[in-house]
């Protein structure tokens, strides 16, 4: 539906995972465009409570999880495409069976009869009713998006705080993440449990630098002075409530029509497994129907796959969500970033049994 390639204003960085993302790229030959595009300055990760206390700092491992910009990576990807596969300013409004096939409805009036539909529009996905009346329920947890431009000099002491690394800060059930931008700029995200709209509405009317820091003490009341900074000086904001699946949700084979991505199992961020597992979602997806004639076949096969893959994410996101908004979640966390820093540096260790 965006306008154009650049029309979308894109989030965080991503870290794309050896046996998911990177092996989609892979696969399309665009290994060397990631690695001339990815961040090598966000492998570190600083853990902070809701004072400002810094209490661990991980490295991530390059290797294993680099990350990227959605912008890069998404421009990587149009760029291995051949000219006019993607057409812009085409919102799909909804789908219906049609004898010919699957009849493609868009904003404009114009339908389109497809021999296979593909759905890859999100977890507000219009195909999705075509395929399953299951719908994502929220997930008890909101991120607020802002953007803090010129941070170097609007918000000097949390970016040398920030340096290099990306922080995440923890207390109170609440979670405040942030990281730079190659623009200058800082993204956050600042977690609460919000069940209705009453905050939602109250930082829309919130205008001036004095009513967001009013908002943020409000629904932040027991988070240190510097987080409000952000708050304070951020351009825009954006409500991003969080959404997910039934653990065990699946739906019936249909011959020229499934889900990839969010639109098939929309998640919450803290297993960093969405974007990973849509890539992965597209590879197994793409090489079933490059290998089998049957289309029907070849859909089966990928959902059988791609069910029994995201059960165990999804049960592990879900346990991961709970730990960030803990009462303890300081201490839960950085214990999990530790074990993680374990077993890399178990894997990284040489085979010491080798002859000389």
């Amino acid at each position: 539906r965006d306008t154009d390639r650049h029309a979308r204003i894109t989030g965080s960085a991503l870290d794309l995972h050896t046996d998911s993302g990177l092996a989609a790229l892979e696969a399309a030959g665009l290994m060397d465009a990631f690695w001339a595009n990815h961040r090598p300055e966000l492998d570190r990760l600083r853990l902070m409570n809701n004072q400002g206390e810094v209490l661990y700092d991980h490295k991530r491992s390059r290797t294993l999880r680099p990350e990227i910009e959605r912008t890069p990576l998404r421009n990587l990807l149009l760029d291995s495409l051949q000219p006019g596969t993607v057409q812009w300013n085409r919102k799909f409004e909804g789908a219906r069976e049609h004898p010919d096939g699957i009849q493609l409805q868009f904003a404009d009036a114009e339908t389109v009869v497809a021999d296979l539909v593909i759905g890859a529009d999100g977890a507000n996905s219009r195909l999705r009713p075509l395929v399953t009346p299951e719908r994502p329920s929220y997930a008890g947890v909101t991120l607020v998006e802002g953007v803090v431009p010129n941070a170097a000099s609007a918000v000097p002491e949390v970016c040398a705080l920030l340096g290099s690394s990306a922080i995440m800060g923890l207390g109170a059930q609440q979670t405040f993440g942030m990281a730079t931008k190659t623009d200058g700029s800082i993204l956050f995200y600042a977690g609460l449990k919000a069940p209705g709209d009453d905050a939602k509405e109250s930082l829309e009317r919130a205008n001036t630098a004095v009513e967001r820091a009013a908002w943020f003490h409000a629904c932040f009341p027991e988070w240190a002075p510097m987080w409000a900074k952000l708050f304070i000086s951020a351009e825009s904001f954006a409500w991003r409530p969080l959404f997910t699946y039934p653990l065990h949700h699946r739906w019936d084979v249909k011959a020229n029509v499934t889900l990839i991505g969010d639109a098939a199992h929309v998640i919450p961020p803290y297993a960093g497994e969405g974007v990973n597992m849509a890539m992965l979602d597209a590879l197994v997806l793409s090489r079933q129907l490059a290998q089998q004639p049957d289309t029907r076949a070849a859909i089966a096969a990928y959902q059988d796959e791609m069910f029994s893959r995201m059960e165990p994410v999804a049960k592990e996101t879900v346990s991961n969500t709970e730990m960030f908004y803990a009462p303890d979640a300081p201490t839960q966390i950085v214990a999990l970033f530790k074990g993680f820093a374990r077993r890399a540096a178990d894997e990284a260790e040489p085979v010491s049994d080798l002859p000389n």
